[in-house]
């Protein structure tokens, strides 16, 4: 597994604002956002040539939680990410590259 730098979304992010009052949580989209823009940034994928072909929520994220994220290359060419909170997993996926057309997207 290669590790991507820890991040963070800034505690007055507005996707916390109401969601949900009194214990705020990052909503998925935005943490399979910043995830996907991660990976962009380490160029280790390119957003417009890709697709998802997983994903998993499995925690919550809140203000002031630090990110640590990690990713494998697979099988052609997909990328199997996960990121975690201190120990504590909170996404999981994966990302296939966008086959060329005519091809079969279920055979990669």
């Amino acid at each position: 597994m290669t590790r991507l730098a820890a991040f963070d979304i800034p505690p007055d992010h507005p996707a916390f604002a109401g969601h949900f009052p009194g214990r705020p949580i990052l909503p998925g989209v935005v943490l399979l956002d910043a995830a996907l823009s991660r990976l962009e940034a380490d160029g280790e994928i390119d957003l417009q040539h890709c697709c998802l072909r997983s994903v998993k929520f499995q925690g919550a994220v809140g203000p002031g939680d630090q990110l640590h994220g990690e990713y494998e290359w697979l099988a052609q060419g997909s990328i199997r990410f996960t990121l975690s909170v201190r120990d504590r997993v909170v996404l999981t996926g994966t990302v296939l590259p966008v086959p060329p057309a005519g091809v079969d997207s279920d055979a990669l």
